[in-house]
């Protein structure tokens, strides 16, 4: 009997090498849960060109926006767990969501398991480039004076630059309407037109638009300046002292994908990550970009989880705000 469970056992670790070897014999899809232009699509396109190269399939991105990223990431949720179909999942689709909408048709904590974190990117608040104010002091002063009448435009409720408003908010006291996007590139017309007076944007989105001079950085999200922005202070520096939210991203798999594929996609995108040419990318808009296993994913998307639930809770947060 020994002798048959060992020779099962070594039957079995031999398999597990083999997949690990042949994946994948065919085109891998990561599912991003909204339109082009965002940072999870930044994220997605950045490593899915070099993991192309590395494994000699095809790794393509499959934007499926809709519904604050619950219909790209239900299709990801209920796909073969074999490895082909991922999702690029952020913040707002896999901790937040859940706490917002009653009824998504999937669970992302259990259906979803955390493969590798790619990036973790600041926030910029933006305002039109002719606002009467250039501050986020300038700002509160304002929409404090007209309790609502100042909207700030969000692509989906729960999503970052959503609850960054909120907290904003919270912490502000403020009475701002919710407008929400179904992609950046309307909202970021909008706010331009001065239809909007503030957005918490991705940088991959806002920098062009900051550079052009069509629109302007009041703060950023994260405890420390960027480096691409060195002049725009902090919102923890304009009064609200604490304040850090982020953008994160990373590659998920349906539960129950064979832990050897997850390892080789986690070893794989660490490589990428570490390449200087993309590592200065990221770097140049303050992202961080730390090497990660799929356990200690895990265990960071659980603590943005109790964060943001406490966020919820405290503000009162609906799915229609």
């Amino acid at each position: 009997m020994k002798k048959i469970t060992t020779t099962l056992l070594l039957s079995l670790a031999a398999l597990t090498s083999f997949a690990a070897e042949e994946y994948p014999t065919k085109p891998v899809s990561i599912v991003v849960a909204y339109a082009p232009g965002g940072q999870g699509d930044v994220f997605a396109r950045l490593v899915s060109e070099k993991l192309s190269t590395v494994y000699k399939q095809p790794v393509v991105v499959d934007n499926k926006p809709g519904v604050s990223g619950t219909v790209g990431t239900r299709i990801a949720a209920k796909a073969k767990n074999d490895g082909y179909t991922l999702l690029l999942g952020q913040t707002g689709e896999i901790t937040v969501n859940r706490l917002l909408i009653k009824d998504m048709g999937y669970d992302p904590m259990k259906e979803l398991v955390p493969v590798v974190l790619i990036g973790n990117a600041p926030l910029i608040m933006l305002a039109p480039a002719d606002a009467p104010y250039n501050t986020v002091q300038e700002f509160i002063q304002l929409a404090r004076a007209k309790p609502g009448e100042f909207s700030y435009g969000s692509v989906g409720a729960g999503t970052p630059g959503h609850l960054s408003a909120v907290a904003l908010g919270l912490g502000a006291k403020l009475n701002m309407v919710h407008i929400p996007y179904k992609g950046v590139g309307p909202l970021l017309s909008d706010l331009m037109a001065g239809r909007l007076q503030a957005f918490f944007s991705s940088a991959s989105a806002a920098m062009p638009q900051i550079k052009g001079g069509k629109l302007k950085a009041l703060g950023v999200t994260t405890p420390k300046r960027m480096n691409s922005l060195p002049e725009v202070p902090t919102i923890a520096e304009s009064g609200l002292p604490g304040f850090s939210y982020t953008l994160w991203g990373g590659l998920f798999a349906p539960a129950g994908t064979p832990a050897a594929v997850i390892d080789s996609l986690n070893r794989e995108v660490n490589a990428v990550l570490a390449l200087p040419e993309i590592r200065s990318r990221l770097e140049a808009d303050n992202v961080a970009v730390p090497k990660n296993t799929p356990a200690e994913f895990a265990a960071y998307v659980r603590a943005e989880s109790v964060k943001f639930e406490k966020l919820v809770t405290d503000a009162n947060v609906k799915v229609d705000q």
